[in-house]
């Protein structure tokens, strides 16, 4: 199966979601937060550095919860900003 490539705008929310991620880590390790989330510390390390920007729902879901985080805080945050976002019409 062949993949479709990002949008810009899919890789800007991946990063987003990435810094998001890992200022809310703070100082606490990658594998100790990777481990509560039951991933692998390399994924977390992939979604922190936009290489990973499309994590399933469930990764997401997972890490915001080891890191006392609610889904709503996460999508507010990774959202386009408002001047990104197009126009209907």
């Amino acid at each position: 199966m062949v993949r479709t490539p990002l949008t810009p705008e899919e890789r800007r929310r991946g990063e987003r979601l990435g810094a998001l991620l890992r200022e809310a880590r703070g100082g606490r390790s990658m594998v100790e937060i990777a481990a509560n989330a039951g991933i692998s510390a390399e994924t977390l390390r992939k979604i922190e550095t936009g290489r990973a920007p499309t994590p399933a729902f469930f990764t997401v879901a997972a890490l915001a919860g080891a890191l006392g985080l609610s889904m709503d805080e996460l999508l507010a945050r990774s959202a386009p900003e408002p001047d990104a976002v197009p126009l209907a019409g």
